[in-house]
């Protein structure tokens, strides 16, 4: 991890892209047809939007300047995770019946500390943050509990930030699995995130300040949760009333994914559909 002390969209783009360069991918054989039908259709949607606009030389060099800055910073992960895999997730998940899933976004790491059905996550001692108990259970489509399930939970600290990905941050700080027992249930004892703008000090966020857009995403929990022979599903949980909830830059929530807590207290079920 970098030994700066301010967190820059530069380095944690730059940990983005680390990450997910170091992720498991399939070694299926490229199915040409299926790349030549995809790759003609998004330059052709590209190409009508040129024309449609009329677009200049000097908006061509413009664009050409701003994707290497994109690549510069490290920030392909983060500029595609907000703005464009939630049509990817709705599209991949639309024939599900059970838990309702989000995007991942660009800051997940496997290997989390594990607990047995119940535990606190890792925290730096007086983390700023109301406390937050969330918990549930993870169970089959008709309501069955699920032993085994594992429940993964990662979130940003009060002043936006996630571990390992901002300098100065405990390893761990803030994420943690739950193994469901006989039961199927999950006990979680955090902090409750706050909202944060995503990085804008680098292309990412000349983008968003050039289209007068905002960079807010809600408060917001990430999950994902696993069963043998189940599908798994990753998600993020929202809070009612919370701001940007109405106008997520990533444009990632849901009406099922609405948290209301009573009392610092949450409870959330995850029904799994069969593998």
């Amino acid at each position: 991890m970098s030994t700066t002390t301010h967190a820059t969209a530069a380095g944690s783009g730059r940990n983005a892209t680390a990450t997910f360069a170091r992720k498991e991918r399939g070694t299926a054989a490229v199915d040409t047809a299926r790349v030549d039908a995809v790759a003609r259709d998004a330059l052709g949607a590209l190409h009508e939007v040129i024309r449609k606009h009329r677009l200049t030389y000097a908006e061509y060099d413009a664009l050409k300047a701003w994707l290497i800055r994109v690549g510069a910073d490290g920030e392909w992960p983060l500029f595609l995770d907000v703005f464009v895999e939630h049509v990817v997730e709705e599209v991949v998940n639309a024939d599900r019946r059970g838990a309702v899933g989000t995007i991942e976004g660009p800051y997940y790491v496997p290997g989390a500390p594990e607990f047995a059905s119940e535990g606190t996550l890792p925290m730096r001692a007086g983390e700023p943050g109301a406390p937050l108990t969330f918990q549930g259970s993870v169970t089959d489509l008709d309501g069955i509990p699920i032993e085994g399930a594992l429940v993964e939970l990662w979130h940003a600290d009060d002043a936006g930030f996630y571990s390992q990905f901002a300098p100065g941050i405990p390893e761990w700080n803030l994420r943690g699995a739950i193994r469901t027992g006989a039961d199927g249930r999950y006990t979680f004892h955090t902090i409750q995130p706050a909202p944060y703008q995503i990085p804008t000090d680098g292309a990412t966020g000349a983008l968003i300040a050039s289209a007068g857009w905002h960079a807010w995403r809600p408060a917001h929990l990430h999950l994902k949760v696993s069963a043998p022979e189940r599908l798994p599903v990753t998600t993020q949980l929202y809070f009612e009333g919370g701001e940007h909830v109405g106008d997520d830059v990533a444009q990632a929530v849901k009406p099922e994914l609405i948290l209301r807590p009573v009392d610092n207290r949450v409870t959330y079920d995850f029904p799994l559909d069969p593998a």
